[in-house]
């Protein structure tokens, strides 16, 4: 079977893994995980294939650029932590997978173990099976904290609309 190692999420052939999640959105429902797991994870598929960077982890600032909505200028909402990574991790036997992960975030070694699991995830790679379990329990997670954002958001709603129908009753 063919696949698409694209990581664009607006690609319509983004590669997906057996529980539908595309592979643009495995560091993202990773890092909704605790930390310590992550890297637990990455150590044990460390520990049984060879991991190469095949570019230093690093970590330093990004600067956030949005446009100005009158004049279309760009305009500096201010620095956030970014931390990259990219490696190559190789089975006893040969086989081998390119994995990366950029967060935000400064803890490099935990983008690094993000990059592994990307990696091995990706290739299906021995051990893959439980880098896709914790795919799916931290995509699970994520969609619970989104779900619970946007219940908190919309008791927050205000319907302006009825503003106006309280004025026009008090003025009767």
């Amino acid at each position: 079977m063919p696949r698409n190692l694209s990581r664009h999420p607006a690609d319509a052939s983004v590669e997906k893994d057996s529980q539908n999640i595309a592979r643009c959105d495995w560091a993202r429902a990773l890092a909704a995980l605790p930390a310590a797991e992550i890297k637990a994870a990455a150590d044990t598929i460390a520990r049984t294939h060879e991991v190469q960077d095949i570019s230093l982890p690093q970590a330093g600032l990004g600067l956030l650029t949005l446009r100005d909505g009158a004049f279309h200028e760009p305009f500096y909402l201010g620095e956030l932590p970014v931390a990259r990574a990219h490696v190559m991790v190789r089975t006893r036997d040969g086989r081998e997978a390119s994995g990366g992960a950029v967060l935000i975030d400064d803890r490099v070694r935990l983008v690094r173990a993000l990059a592994i699991l990307d990696a091995t995830l990706a290739a299906r790679l021995p051990g893959w099976e439980a880098v896709a379990t914790l795919v799916e329990r931290g995509d699970a997670l994520r969609a619970q904290r989104d779900a619970q954002r946007r219940h908190i958001l919309e008791r927050t709603r205000v319907d302006f609309a009825l503003l106006g129908q309280a004025e026009e009753e008090d003025d009767e």
